[in-house]
């Protein structure tokens, strides 16, 4: 597969200074327009110095010219700030789930459509989520949404439902929940019948995650999970895309190492009684943080025909996390997202196969 890669726009700043970017962004395509709205950065300073994390209601609109993405001056907010929603556009308009705010966790689910009469974004109220969950997936498949998994205030989620976007009064439909409880994972509609989920991670009470290499084929019309070859390695919080009817792409994502250090070294921090090994610890963990490297640059390949994974290339930039690959005309959007800890992208990525 050759791959073209560019910045198709850079998000617009406020009071003439240049965007920071946002992680979580409620992203999608609805009718010859791309949206990247809410999202969450910090304004001020990294969170290891103190800084606060602020979420975002501001909603950038682009219309495509000529394969540019050019922005809409007008103004646009989302109902309320939100941050890590589950995402997926459909023939409907852009679905978007649960994610987080100052309030905590929330279960609402969205429909935003674009109206190019009036020149406006409605946004229609769907049922809730049956588990307020943040840093979840979706897909679709028709007019059938699903959503997997998600984080819940003290773990993760294995729940695995779906709306039909044509009865919404129905509500939430329980299907087989995923094999194991979930957050951050890669989720895709392979074809009419089968969805694929990929990595992801459970955080735990002892404030060390489980990081997942795990990969999963759900089957609609049997309602069930078949295990498939894992990831090369463990893998949370990267975007993908299917292809082709029958194969799926990764980009990047957290490989977990330094992840797993800054964790680790939080919950010594916690058990620690000796005030100056705490201080210690505590320089150790900001230091961790702030040389973070990055996030992996492989793009992953997987097609049902082979079984296997194949490295395919790597993303010429800085790899967004935390954000949701959308599918745009022939080409791919990859919306801001979290490049370091606590650094976020202000460009929209742009990839041509």
């Amino acid at each position: 597969l050759k791959m073209q890669w560019n910045i198709a726009a850079n998000l617009p700043g406020q009071n003439g200074n240049p965007s920071v970017g946002f992680a979580g962004p409620v992203t999608g395509n609805d009718k010859g327009v791309f949206i990247v709205g809410g999202g969450a950065n910090f304004p001020d300073s990294f969170p290891w110095q103190g800084g606060k994390k602020k979420y975002y209601n501001e909603v950038y609109l682009f219309h495509c010219k000529k394969d540019q993405l050019k922005l809409v001056t007008q103004k646009f907010v989302l109902p309320e700030s939100i941050a890590y929603p589950a995402c997926s556009p459909t023939a409907n308009g852009i679905f978007y789930a649960g994610g987080e705010n100052e309030n905590g966790i929330s279960a609402k689910a969205w429909l935003m459509q674009w109206d190019a009469k009036t020149k406006k974004i409605i946004f229609k109220n769907l049922p809730q989520l049956p588990v307020p969950v943040s840093n979840a997936a979706a897909t679709r498949i028709g007019n059938l949404v699903f959503v997997a998994g998600g984080e819940t205030p003290t773990d993760a989620s294995a729940q695995w439902v779906c709306i039909d976007l044509k009865n919404i009064e129905k509500g939430w439909k329980p299907l087989t929940n995923i094999p194991h409880p979930v957050s951050h994972t890669v989720l895709a509609a392979l074809n009419e019948n089968q969805i694929m989920l990929a990595g992801g991670r459970k955080k735990n009470s002892n404030g060390i995650s489980d990081l997942y290499h795990d990969v999963y084929l759900y089957d609609i019309s049997k309602n069930e999970w078949q295990q498939k070859a894992s990831l090369p390695y463990s893998l949370s919080a990267g975007t993908g895309v299917s292809i082709n009817k029958d194969e799926m792409v990764i980009f990047g994502g957290d490989r977990g190492n330094t992840f797993h250090e800054v964790e680790k070294t939080i919950a010594a921090i916690k058990n620690e009684n000796d005030e100056s090994k705490k201080q210690s610890l505590i320089l150790q963990k900001n230091n961790l943080l702030s040389t973070h490297p990055g996030f992996s640059k492989e793009i992953l390949h997987y097609a049902i025909s082979s079984g296997k994974w194949d490295t395919i290339g790597e993303i010429p930039f800085a790899t967004p996390v935390t954000t949701t690959a959308v599918e745009w005309g022939s080409c791919i959007l990859i919306p801001s997202g979290e490049i370091k800890a606590g650094v976020r992208s202000p460009h929209i990525l742009q990839v041509s196969f």
